[in-house]
């Protein structure tokens, strides 16, 4: 039973470590003129901007705002931080997390 144990605390310690994510700051101006700002949030080892502002395209298409200008200066990365379960489980299901800042309605 001890073996039994000590075999399942190191897969759970495994869990609770933390993704390193980049988050990419982001303003897009909408259809009607407003702005909306909001994060790109991806793996630490995308490095790729153009990678990182197609899932933001993919993220404007399910805002009606696909036809919307979203190059390098509208998407800037901003820091290096850890991620939380719901941003990690976003991550691995899809690629990216946004985290919806303003005018994202």
């Amino acid at each position: 039973m001890l073996a039994e144990l000590l075999l399942v605390v190191p897969a759970a310690l495994s869990k609770n470590d933390y993704m390193k994510i980049s988050v990419w700051d982001t303003y897009v101006t909408k259809k009607d003129g407003a702005i909306m700002h909001f994060d790109i949030l991806v793996p630490d080892a995308v490095k790729s901007q153009d990678e990182v502002c197609s899932f933001g395209k993919n993220y404007l298409r399910t805002k009606g705002q696909e036809s919307q200008s979203l190059t390098a200066s509208e998407c800037q990365f901003c820091h290096i931080e850890e991620a939380t379960e719901e941003m990690t489980a976003s991550i691995e299901q899809r690629g990216y997390h946004i985290i919806e800042m303003e005018g994202c309605n």
